[in-house]
């Protein structure tokens, strides 16, 4: 019985593997596309939306599964509740880096009103901690969590930084208001993104402490 409870933990960790990588594929194409105005490229971001939303549903059908028929303790039992958490995250950056693909697309038909250069340093920034609070899971390290909770100061200060500039070029009147909100909503989203990201840190840090 051990044996096939491994087994489908394993399972489990290849499943968020692969939806790891569909939203990070998702919010690589998302900052493409918006760096480019490419379309196609913001198009095929949406497109992984219903892929991730599907692999969530999967993803919560074996952890209820090994709850229930396996009854697992301690900290197999914190794992498996914290999974559940965490696939709810990923879902929602899957969204966010629609959203911004969406907003992207509005946006395609003009030129930017000024350079991008802070939206870009919050996009890497948060694709990083992503990328980190997932492989803190699956690695169990507790060190990578802590450090992308770290890491959001960062990224709402550039979010701060976006948001005074686009205001007081709307409050300048020089500029397409309709874009400078759009490109504080897309930035809005990139800080969501990372707001995420701590709260799948924060479950990786229970997981193995049992403190959240």
């Amino acid at each position: 019985m051990r044996t096939k409870f491994e087994w489908q933990l394993e399972k489990l960790n290849d499943m968020l593997i692969e939806m790891g990588a569909m939203i990070e594929r998702a919010i690589g194409l998302a900052i493409a596309a918006l760096e480019r105005q490419d379309i196609e490229l913001a198009r095929q971001a949406i497109s992984y939306d219903d892929e991730i939303d599907h692999m969530e549903k999967d993803i919560e059908a074996l952890c209820l599964k090994l709850l229930l028929q396996q009854q697992p303790v301690a900290r197999d039992l914190r794992l498996i509740s914290s999974a559940l958490k965490i696939i709810t995250d990923m879902e929602r950056i899957g969204d966010q880096s629609a959203d911004i693909s969406e907003i992207t697309i509005m946006m395609a038909g003009a030129p930017y009103i000024k350079k991008l250069e802070h939206i870009p340093e919050m996009a890497i920034a948060t694709a990083k901690m992503v990328t980190d609070s997932i492989d803190a899971f699956i690695k169990k390290d507790y060190d990578l969590a802590e450090s992308v909770i770290d890491a959001d100061d960062y990224v709402d200060e550039l979010f701060t930084i976006v948001r005074n500039e686009l205001v007081g070029l709307i409050r300048s009147g020089n500029v397409n208001p309709e874009q400078a909100i759009d490109l504080i909503m897309v930035a809005k989203y990139f800080e969501r993104i990372g707001d995420h990201a701590v709260n799948i840190a924060e479950w990786v840090v229970f997981s193995i402490t049992g403190k959240h």
